[in-house]
C-alpha cells in the first residue's frame, strides 16, 4: 500500500512539473514564433544570439532554487524547522546578490556582451535591446525560480505548476499584443518575457498570504557555509541551463562561419525547440527531487531507488514520443518558423532537427541522474556529469565534428556528447553501488 501511495505521489509531482516546465519553456518558444512572423530571419537571428543570457539567468535561479529547496526538504524531513528557514533565508540573499550582478551587467556591458555573442551590424541593435531588458528583469526571474522550487518542496506542486503555466500563458498573450497590434518590435518580445515571472509570483502569492508556507525568512548573519551548500547542490541545475547558453554561443559562431545569419536563424528553431524538450526532462527531475530528498532524509533507500526507476521509465516513454514527433514532423516544424519561406533555412533546419534530437533519451538520463545524486547528498558526481555534458565534451565535439563534416557535424555534436556522458554516468553508478557509496 505504501509503495502504491509513493507511486501516486511520483506521478502527481512529475506530471505537474513536466506541465509546468513546458509552460515555462514556452517563454522563449513564443518569442521565437512571434519574432519570426513579425521580424523575419534577422529578428530570429537576433533572438537566438541573445537567448544565452536567458539561459544564464534561468540557470542561476535554478541553482539557488533547486540547491536551497533540496537542502530545505532534507532538513524538513528531519524535523529541523529552524535550519530549513535559514536555508530559505540564504537562498533569498543569494538571489538578491546574483540579481544585482545581472542588472549591473545589463546596464554597463550589454554592448560588449552582444559583440562577444557574434552579432553583426544587421542584428546588433535588436540583440542589444533584448539583452539589456532581460537583464533588468533579473530580480523577477531569480526570485520566481527560488519561490517556485520552495513552494514545490513545501507540498504545493499544484500551485507551483499553476504559476509556471500562468506566467507562460501571459507571455504568449503579451507577445502577440506587443508585437502585432502595438508593433513594439524586439522590445515588445523581451518585455513580454520579462513580465511573465512577475505574473508567476502573483499566482504564487496566495501560498504566503494565506499563511500556508512552511518556510520563513529568519534574522541572522549570512553564513558562507550555508551559501556553499546551496550552490553545491544546485550546480548541476546551473550547468544544465548555462551549458545551453554556452553551446548556443559556440554553435552560433560555427554556423555564422559555415552558413551566415541564415544558419543561425535555422539553429534558432532547433535551439528553442530544444529548450522545450529539455524542459520536459527537467520537469521529471524537479518532480522527483522532493520525493528523493524526503525519502533520503528519512533513511528510506528502497523508496529512493523506486522513485529513480519510475523516473527513468517515464523518461524513456517521453523520449520515444519526442524523437518520433520531431523526426517525422521536422518539415512542418521548420516551416512554422520560416515566415519568409527561405529554402536554405528550411533545409538546414530540417536536417538539424532530425539529427540533433536523437540525443533525447541520453539527455533525459543525464539530467535525471544528476538530480538523483544531488538529492541524496552526492553533489560531486552530479557536478562532474553536468560539467562534462555542458562544456568539456560538447564544445570540442562541436568544433571537431564541424571541421570534419560541416553543418552535419554541428548537429551530431549534441547526441554524441549526451551518449558518451550517459555511458560514463552508468559506469559511475555501477562502480559506486558496488562500493556502497551510492545510496
Amino acid at each position: 500500500m505504501k509503495h502504491t501511495a509513493c507511486f501516486r505521489e511520483f506521478a502527481k509531482y512529475s506530471s505537474l512539473n513536466v506541465l509546468g516546465m513546458i509552460g515555462l519553456s514556452c517563454y522563449i518558444l513564443a518569442d521565437t514564433f512571434f519574432v519570426a512572423k513579425s521580424l523575419g530571419a534577422n529578428g530570429l537571428a537576433a533572438l537566438n544570439l541573445a537567448i544565452p543570457v536567458y539561459s544564464f539567468l534561468h540557470g542561476s535561479g535554478l541553482m539557488i532554487g533547486m540547491g536551497g529547496a533540496t537542502r530545505y526538504a532534507i532538513l524538513k524531513s528531519q524535523k529541523n524547522s529552524q535550519g530549513a528557514d535559514r536555508m530559505f533565508t540564504h537562498a533569498i540573499l543569494l538571489a538578491a546578490g546574483f540579481a544585482l550582478f545581472f542588472m549591473l551587467a545589463g546596464g554597463v556591458l550589454s554592448g560588449p556582451i552582444v559583440t562577444l555573442f557574434g552579432a553583426d551590424e544587421n542584428v546588433f541593435e535588436m540583440t542589444k535591446t533584448y539583452v539589456q531588458v532581460i537583464l533588468l528583469f533579473a530580480p523577477a526571474f531569480l526570485l520566481n525560480n527560488v519561490l517556485l522550487c520552495f513552494v514545490r518542496n513545501d507540498g504545493a506542486p499544484h500551485r507551483s505548476m499553476a504559476a509556471m503555466i500562468g506566467g507562460s500563458l501571459s507571455n504568449i498573450v503579451l507577445d502577440y499584443v506587443f508585437l502585432f497590434p502595438l508593433n513594439m518590435g524586439i522590445f515588445g518580445a523581451v518585455l513580454a518575457t520579462g513580465l511573465a515571472p512577475v505574473i508567476s509570483m502573483l499566482i504564487l502569492s496566495p501560498h504566503f498570504l494565506k499563511k500556508k508556507n512552511g518556510f520563513h525568512v529568519r534574522k541572522g548573519k549570512p553564513e558562507g557555509k550555508l551559501a556553499m551548500q546551496i550552490c553545491s547542490c544546485g550546480v548541476p541545475s546551473l550547468v544544465t541551463e548555462m551549458s545551453s547558453g554556452v553551446v548556443m554561443i559556440a554553435f552560433n559562431t560555427i554556423l555564422l562561419r559555415l552558413q551566415g545569419n541564415v544558419g543561425v536563424a535555422a539553429y534558432g528553431v532547433i535551439a528553442n525547440l530544444s529548450l522545450v524538450v529539455i524542459a520536459v526532462y527537467t520537469g521529471v527531475a524537479q518532480g522527483i527531487q522532493p520525493l528523493l530528498s524526503r525519502n533520503y532524509g528519512e533513511g528510506n533507500r528502497t523508496g529512493v531507488h523506486a522513485v529513480l526507476r519510475w523516473a527513468l521509465g517515464a523518461m524513456l516513454i517521453l523520449s520515444a514520443i519526442l524523437v518520433g514527433a520531431v523526426f517525422f514532423g521536422a518539415s512542418p516544424i521548420a516551416a512554422a518558423f520560416n515566415s519568409e519561406h527561405d529554402a536554405l533555412l528550411q533545409n538546414i533546419a530540417v536536417e538539424g532537427l532530425r539529427l540533433y534530437f536523437l540525443a533525447c533519451p541520453f539527455a533525459g538520463f543525464n539530467i535525471i541522474l544528476s538530480v538523483f545524486f544531488t538529492s541524496t547528498e552526492l553533489p560531486r558526481p552530479a557536478q562532474i556529469l553536468s560539467l562534462l555534458r555542458g562544456f568539456a565534451v560538447i564544445l570540442p565535439a562541436a568544433f571537431l565534428l564541424s571541421a570534419a563534416f560541416g553543418t552535419t557535424g554541428v548537429w551530431c555534436a549534441f547526441p554524441a556528447t549526451e551518449l558518451s556522458v550517459a555511458c560514463l554516468g552508468t559506469a559511475y553508478v555501477l562502480l559506486h553501488r558496488r562500493r556502497k557509496l551510492v545510496p
